[in-house]
């Protein structure tokens, strides 16, 4: 409402503010969520809170061990050996009072492990039984993670004309800075769903991996892309793609269908 208030600020100014904004044609507004979506969007951002507080722990027991001359190397596998290592190996560097503090944290990562592997059940449950996160785990790099948030955080697909309205939505377009009739686009404008933004790059990155042990499929849109762009810049407009992809999915119906299939 902030470009429709005129001059400070009460409740008169901040009512006519509202009202001149609802009556804009182009106005953008809130669409209502069910009871059911919200229950989804709880399951998934509890489960999002418990893998970065899980993460937390794993930078603190890596950083503090390596304050004692102990690298554990990157990876939540790793860090789970530690407690083996600090009865035998590790007990007899480590003073008695952090070797107890480790064992602390240790049994906190343990518990967050047995928490967000029932989060995850409960996630691929919710996309077995929702229709649409089915459809949408059709598509390359999209799981049922993704599939769940996005049935649970995206608005309708009639919201967007378009699926590049849906993408800029997500924050996954160039910035524009044009005029006089020169277009000039620069970097992603990160703009929007900041949380499905970064679940479609993790899958497009997903599926560059595979890219870069099979190699690409001749003729495809990716290896073009490859052969031409940097290959973050690819992970990105593959995201983008994903996006659009989606938007499809959730305005027309149908599952996805890989364009080489098509084309038999």
């Amino acid at each position: 409402m902030k470009p429709f208030v005129k001059r400070h600020k009460n409740d008169a100014v901040d009512a006519e503010a509202i009202c001149e904004a609802a009556q804009r044609p182009t106005m953008r507004f809130v669409a209502v969520k069910s009871e059911e979506q919200q229950a989804s969007a709880l399951v998934f951002r509890t489960r999002d809170l418990l893998v970065r507080q899980r993460t937390q722990l794993i930078n603190a027991i890596r950083g503090h061990l390596t304050e004692y001359g102990w690298v554990a190397p990157k990876g939540v596998s790793y860090v789970s050996m530690l407690g083996d290592m600090l009865e035998e190996e590790m007990a007899a560097s480590l003073p008695p009072a952090a070797v107890a503090m480790f064992k602390v944290m240790l049994d906190l990562m343990a518990d967050l492990d047995e928490r967000i592997a029932y989060l995850d059940r409960e996630v691929e449950r919710r996309a077995r039984e929702d229709e649409t996160a089915r459809r949408l785990t059709t598509i390359p790099g999209i799981g049922p993670i993704t599939a769940t948030a996005l049935t649970a955080l995206a608005p309708a697909a009639e919201t967007f004309a378009k699926g590049r309205d849906f993408a800029a939505w997500l924050g996954l377009t160039p910035l524009q800075h044009s005029t006089g009739g020169k277009q000039k686009l620069g970097a992603t404008s990160k703009m929007g769903e900041r949380t499905l933004r970064r679940l479609l790059i993790i899958g497009a990155s997903a599926v560059m991996k595979q890219v870069a042990r099979r190699g690409p499929v001749k003729g495809s849109w990716l290896e073009q892309m490859l052969a031409r762009k940097p290959r973050m810049l690819v992970t990105v407009a593959l995201a983008n793609k994903m996006a659009r992809i989606v938007w499809a999915l959730l305005a027309k119906g149908g599952t996805y269908r890989a364009p080489m299939a098509i084309a038999a």
